[in-house]
C-alpha cells in the first residue's frame, strides 16, 4: 500500500510543479507591467505609464491620465510595487466585469486579480518610504497585460484606500514648512491651510526639544467622505472630528504619522485659536512620531499633544475641558486612565471627548508638578521601554502608576471642581 501511494505521488508531481512553473512565470509578467508603471512615474514618462493602462478600460484610464498628472505634481523620490498574491489569494473578481468599456470578453481578454505592496517616498517628507496595499485587476489582451482597475471585487465593493492623489485633479501648495496637497478645495483655502501649519511647527518644535523634520504633509480631501476613503474607514468616524494624524487612533506602527488630514466640513467651522490649537495638536504628533511606539499609550500620545497645543492658552481648564469638568462636578471623577479602546472615533462622543481630555490634564499636571522636561522624558522613556508602565513612571517621576493615578484624581477635582 505504501508503495503504491508513493508511486501515486510521483506520478502527480510533474503536473503539480508544471502549475507551479506556469503561476511563477505569470506573477513574474504581471509583476513587469507594474515595474513599468512605476518606472514611468519616476521618469515623468505620460506616455510610458499610460502604455501599461488598459486601452478598452476607458473610464479607468482617462482616471489614471489624471492620476499620473497629479503624480507630477509631487516631489516622488521612490516608487516601487511588489506582487504580494494574485487571484482568489488576493481578492475575488466580480464575475460579470471584463475590464473594458465594450464587453469584450469574448475577444479572449483574460483578468487576473493582484494584490501588491506600493513603496512610495515623497522627498523631504518622508524620511523612509511610505507602505500601502494595492488592488488592481489586471487584463491579458492579445498576450499583452495591461493594468485595467482598481481592486473592484465580487461585492461590488473597492478594496484599499483611495489615495488622495487617486481622488480627482490634485492642487499642490507648498509653504515654508509644509505641502499641502487638495482635491476640490480653492487654492486660497490649501494656502490657509499651509500657513496654520508653518505657524504650528514653531509651537510643536519649541515642545519637542529632539530632532524631527520639522516639516509636514497636510491632505485635504473635499468631503468627510472622501477623508474617510483615505483613512479606511466609515464617515461617521470622522464626523466632528477636524484634522486626524494618519498613525494615531490605534494605528501606530503600521503608517508613518506623517500625513495630517484636514475634515473639510469640521475645520472650516473653527476660528483663528482654533485651528492653531488643532494643527499644533497634529503637527506634535509628526513631531514625536519616531518616539511613540506600541508601547505608547493614547493617554500619553494624545495627551502630550493637546499639552502642547493649549500651551500658553489663556483659559481656565474647565472650559477646555468641559465634559470632564461635568463628571467631576457630579461625583464622577474617573478612577483610572483611559484605555486605547476609549480613544476610537466611533462611538460615545462624550466618552472621547473625556478621553481626550484626561490625557490633557495628566500631562499638565505631570508639567506643572515635575516640569515639562521630565514630561518629554516619560514621553521618550514610554516608547523605549517596550511594556509595563509601571517601573518606567517610577523611574522618571518617583512614584508608579497608582501613585500617578491617585494624584492625577486628585488634581481633576482641585482643577476642575470649583465654579468655571
Amino acid at each position: 500500500m505504501t508503495a503504491v501511494l508513493v508511486a501515486g505521488l510521483l506520478a502527480f508531481q510533474p503536473g503539480c510543479v508544471e502549475r507551479a512553473e506556469d503561476g511563477a512565470a505569470e506573477r513574474g509578467v504581471l509583476q513587469a507591467v507594474l515595474d513599468r508603471q512605476a518606472e514611468a512615474v519616476l521618469t515623468g514618462d505620460r506616455e510610458a505609464y499610460l502604455a501599461t493602462v488598459d486601452p478598452r478600460a476607458d473610464g479607468y484610464r482617462d482616471a489614471q491620465s489624471t492620476v499620473f498628472g497629479n503624480l507630477l505634481r509631487l516631489p516622488v523620490d521612490h516608487w516601487s510595487y511588489r506582487v504580494t498574491a494574485t487571484g482568489d489569494d488576493a481578492f475575488p473578481l466580480p464575475p460579470d466585469a471584463d475590464g473594458g468599456s465594450g464587453g469584450d470578453r469574448g475577444a479572449g481578454a483574460r483578468r487576473v486579480a493582484v494584490r501588491a505592496e506600493l513603496r512610495y517616498r515623497i522627498e523631504g517628507y518622508d524620511p523612509v518610504p511610505v507602505r500601502d496595499v494595492e488592488y488592481l485587476t489586471l487584463t491579458e489582451r492579445k498576450g499583452r497585460w495591461y493594468v485595467s482597475s482598481d481592486g473592484a471585487d465580487a461585492s461590488g465593493g473597492r478594496r484599499g484606500t483611495r489615495q488622495l492623489w487617486e481622488q480627482g485633479e490634485m492642487t499642490v501648495v507648498r509653504g515654508g514648512r509644509s505641502l499641502v496637497l487638495g482635491v476640490g478645495r480653492p487654492e486660497t483655502e490649501l494656502r490657509a491651510l499651509a500657513d496654520d501649519a508653518d505657524r504650528a511647527v514653531p509651537g510643536a518644535d519649541d515642545a519637542w526639544p529632539r530632532p524631527w523634520p520639522r516639516r509636514v504633509l497636510v491632505q485635504a480631501p473635499a468631503t468627510l467622505e472622501r477623508m474617510a476613503d483615505l483613512l479606511g474607514g466609515p464617515p461617521s468616524s470622522y464626523r466632528g472630528i477636524a484634522a486626524v494624524t494618519t498613525g494615531e487612533a490605534g494605528g501606530r506602527g503600521r503608517t508613518p504619522a506623517e500625513r495630517i488630514v484636514v475634515n473639510p466640513e469640521a475645520y472650516r467651522l473653527l476660528g483663528e485659536e482654533g485651528r492653531r490649537i488643532v494643527m499644533t495638536h497634529e503637527v506634535t504628533h509628526v513631531a514625536t512620531r519616531e518616539h511613540t511606539t506600541e508601547s505608547t499609550p493614547l493617554w500619553l500620545s494624545e495627551g502630550f499633544a493637546d499639552w502642547v497645543a493649549y500651551r500658553g492658552v489663556e483659559r481656565p481648564p474647565g472650559r477646555i475641558a468641559p465634559v470632564l469638568t461635568e463628571a467631576v462636578r457630579e461625583g464622577r471623577t474617573p478612577r483610572r486612565l483611559p484605555t486605547d479602546e476609549e480613544f476610537a472615533f466611533a462611538g460615545d462622543a462624550d466618552r472621547l471627548a473625556r478621553s481626550y481630555e484626561s490625557g490633557w490634564l495628566l500631562c499638565r499636571m505631570v508639567a506643572h508638578r515635575w516640569g515639562e522636561e521630565k514630561l518629554v522624558e516619560l514621553y521618550l522613556a514610554v516608547g523605549r521601554a517596550g511594556g509595563g508602565m509601571d517601573p518606567v513612571v517610577r523611574e522618571v517621576l518617583g512614584t508608579g502608576m497608582d501613585g500617578l493615578t491617585a494624584r492625577w484624581r486628585e488634581y481633576l477635582r482641585r482643577e476642575l471642581g470649583g465654579r468655571r
